[in-house]
């Protein structure tokens, strides 16, 4: 059954199809992004309470999404590797971790700046907010183990077992807002069957979500291109490639 996915455990073969992934995702965030950041700045309406400050919401909300995203699919990847030994899946959770706190950052100071205005003041210790900040804090770790031992098999599995324990505080971060009385606002677009926003604000925030979503897989494919050709600097495949673009 899962014959087909054989070929992909050879490096070469997944740099090669990796590579022919990243313009297709990248023209396609171009348009998602480029349609959807115009319709929500210039053209959805304001809203009713916060007027037109909660447009910083079609990039908070997607930054904020995509961090949790990111880590559960690496996660994923840190299982994979530790209990099948899958080394090609060691370097994708190497290139997800940078991008994942580059987002969580994202999403950090975008709802600091969202929340100035309607808590006045930049900073509480929110459950949803604390527990954003620890995802963070998590993938600094995993970025430090990664970099931290010489061995890469030592350090993906230090990483992988850093990002396992981690993985606990997703379901913190996603019910939070439930669980204990916060200042932040509760889901509005993920509530299943009736979001609780117009359908003039949601399409152009699918639109950016999406559009965020494909910019994270570009980036994630180049870093995950860049780990390989590292983890296999002395194969022959390798030295032919370097050759190729040098001449």
């Amino acid at each position: 059954m899962w014959k087909w996915l054989h070929p992909y455990a050879n490096p070469e073969v997944t740099y090669h199809f990796t590579g022919k992934l990243i313009p297709w995702f990248k023209y396609i965030s171009i348009g998602l992004l480029t349609t959807g950041l115009i319709w929500a700045l210039a053209f959805a309406p304001a809203d009713y309470q916060q007027g037109d400050s909660f447009r910083i919401f079609y990039v908070h909300v997607p930054a904020a999404s995509l961090s949790m995203g990111i880590y559960l699919g690496m996660a994923i990847a840190a299982f994979s590797s530790l209990v099948w030994q899958l080394k090609l899946a060691d370097a994708s959770a190497a290139a997800m971790a940078p991008v994942g706190a580059a987002f969580t950052a994202i999403a950090l100071f975008t709802g600091a700046a969202w929340g100035k205005p309607m808590w006045g003041t930049w900073w509480v210790w929110d459950a949803r907010l604390t527990s954003e900040l620890i995802l963070l804090f998590l993938y600094l770790g995993v970025i430090a183990l990664h970099n931290a031992f010489e061995d890469k098999n030592l350090a993906g599995k230090a990483a992988g077992i850093l990002t396992l324990v981690g993985v606990i505080n997703l379901p913190i971060i996603k019910y939070s807002v439930e669980w204990w009385n916060t200042l932040h606002q509760g889901s509005t677009v993920s509530k299943l069957g009736k979001p609780s926003m117009s359908l003039d604000m949601l399409w152009p925030f699918l639109f950016t979500f999406f559009g965020f979503a494909f910019l994270v897989a570009v980036i994630i494919c180049i870093r995950f291109r860049t780990e390989i050709l590292a983890r296999n600097s002395m194969r022959p495949w390798v030295k032919t490639l370097v050759l190729a673009e040098t001449k």
